[in-house]
């Protein structure tokens, strides 16, 4: 692994970075100070801000919690429609050289872990991970 960056090879300036911005933009999103009907109300989860490595754009996945999927299309298409407003507000929070261009992504790792989770209730695999599997017989214990 090459010196400043995680086990993914992005930078970890960059993590911090978008690490800022995920809580700016929390923050921005809890005061209400972005203005849209469909988010009056609404609580969204950030649960990550990723920027590129010239820093000058950023994707944020978020999930409108509680929601159903015309919940989340309406959040993402206000989040989009405010993206401009939104922008200028993160340039004030994070100090960056430049205001990144955020665009805003449905977060499916909340899907992917449910689909997990519902793998492992079920009762067959509940069984096979309750059982221990059989011992193989070592070549070396003749």
């Amino acid at each position: 692994m090459k010196r400043g960056t995680d086990e993914t090879g992005r930078s970890l300036r960059t993590l911090r970075v978008g690490e800022a911005m995920r809580h700016a933009l929390a923050e921005l999103l809890a005061r209400g100070a972005v203005r849209h009907a469909e988010l009056e109300g609404r609580i969204v989860s950030i649960s990550e801000v990723r920027v590129s490595p010239d820093l000058r754009h950023a994707t944020a996945f978020v999930m409108p919690v509680g929601g159903s999927a015309e919940d989340e299309a309406a959040v993402l298409k206000a989040l989009n429609d405010n993206a401009r407003a939104i922008r200028l507000a993160l340039a004030r929070a994070v100090n960056t050289k430049y205001a990144a261009e955020i665009h805003f992504r449905v977060d499916e790792s909340f899907a992917a872990g449910a689909r997990i989770d519902a793998l492992l209730r079920n009762p067959r695999v509940r069984r096979d991970l309750e059982t221990p599997a059989p011992r193989r017989p070592d070549p070396d214990d003749d």
